[in-house]
């Protein structure tokens, strides 16, 4: 039994050699991996919740900027069928006024067309009568 102390002291001095250059140097490296992993691990996750805020915020951007692109053609449509809507009224009233004007010139011409009528009826009715009855009949004659 006195014979294995030797091998047991060498054993432990091993263990004990074995912890200070061997084990202690490998946990110092394993851990210093472990940080840099970790550390890389979180960096990342922060670059890829930045990219997603970057990208929630250019999408609110994009979406603003579609409505105001979108509220701006509404606003020149509006403008543009006002336009059309004045120019339409414009060209209704030159046209109603055309047509009054137009009524009226034909008024003024059927009036005229009657007491053309009327005189040039008292004028051939006396041309039918010298046609038709002899002078002495007449009653203009008899006078």
């Amino acid at each position: 039994m006195l014979g294995s102390v030797p091998t047991i002291i060498l054993f432990l001095l091993l263990v004990i050699a074995y912890g200070f250059l061997v084990r202690r140097p490998l946990d110092r490296v394993l851990a210093e991996r472990r940080a840099r992993t970790t550390g890389a691990v979180e960096q990342a996750r922060r670059a890829i919740s930045e990219a997603e805020a970057k990208t929630a915020d250019y999408e609110e951007k994009l979406r603003t900027a579609k409505g105001e692109i979108y509220a701006a053609r509404e606003k020149r449509l509006k403008q543009w069928q006002a336009e059309r809507d004045q120019a339409l009224a414009e060209a209704r009233a030159a046209t109603a006024e055309k047509v009054q004007a137009a009524k009226a010139e034909i008024d003024q011409s059927v009036a005229v067309a009657r007491r053309l009528i009327e005189g040039m009826s008292a004028e051939l009715s006396d041309q039918i009568m010298r046609a038709v009855m002899p002078a002495e009949a007449r009653p203009e004659a008899g006078q």
